[in-house]
C-alpha cells in the first residue's frame, strides 16, 4: 500500500511540475470557472484553445496552488474556488480572447481572473484584455501600414509613365492615319 501512495505522490508532483513549467513562460494566465461543462463542450473549448496556440489545464485546485506558490502568479490563489481551469499563452491576449468568445456562447464558463506578468487582473480587466487585437492581428495591421506608402509611391511613379505611353500611342495612331 505504501508503494501505491508513493506512486500517487510522484504523479501529483509530476503534475505540479508540469503546470509550473507551462505557466512560467506564459505572457498571460487566465483562471476560468467551468461549472457543468459536459465532455463535448470541454472538448470544443480545448480545440478552440489549441487552435489559437493556448494551453489549457484542468487540475485540482490544490495542485495548481502548489504549482503557483512562491511565483509571481501566487496572487491568483484566492480565485481558485470550485471547478477551475487555467488557460495560458505566450500571446498576451490569446487566452483571454478565446475564453471570452467561448464564454459568450456558453454561460457555464466564466473568466474569474488573469495574470499578466506580475499584475493580477480581475474578471472585468481580463474581459477588457480579451477585446484587444491579438498579436497576429497587430502584425497584420502594421504590415498593412508599412506596405501602403510603397503601394502609393508605385502608383504615383507608374501614372506618368502610363500617361506618356498613351500620348505616344495616340501620336503614332495619328501619324499612321
Amino acid at each position: 500500500m505504501s508503494e501505491q501512495v508513493s506512486d500517487n505522490r510522484k504523479v501529483k508532483f509530476g503534475k505540479v511540475d508540469q503546470i509550473r513549467d507551462g505557466v512560467k513562460d506564459a505572457e498571460l494566465v487566465v483562471v476560468l470557472v467551468q461549472n457543468g461543462l459536459d465532455a463535448d463542450q470541454t472538448l470544443a473549448l480545448r480545440r478552440a484553445m489549441r487552435a489559437a496556440g493556448v494551453e489549457m489545464k484542468i487540475e485540482k485546485n490544490t495542485l495548481v496552488k502548489l504549482a503557483i506558490k512562491d511565483t509571481i502568479l501566487a496572487g491568483l490563489e484566492p480565485y481558485m474556488k470550485g471547478p477551475t481551469a487555467l488557460a495560458y499563452s505566450k500571446d498576451p491576449v490569446a487566452a483571454a480572447k478565446v475564453a471570452a468568445e467561448f464564454a459568450k456562447k456558453n454561460d457555464k464558463l466564466k473568466i474569474v481572473a488573469a495574470a499578466m506578468g506580475d499584475q493580477i487582473l480581475d474578471a472585468k480587466e481580463a474581459m477588457a484584455l480579451a477585446s484587444l487585437p491579438s498579436l497576429d492581428e497587430l502584425r497584420g495591421k502594421l504590415v498593412g501600414l508599412l506596405v501602403a506608402p510603397a503601394t502609393k509611391i508605385a502608383c504615383v511613379v507608374q501614372a506618368p509613365a502610363g500617361q506618356l505611353a498613351r500620348v505616344i500611342s495616340a501620336y503614332s495612331k495619328k501619324e499612321a492615319a
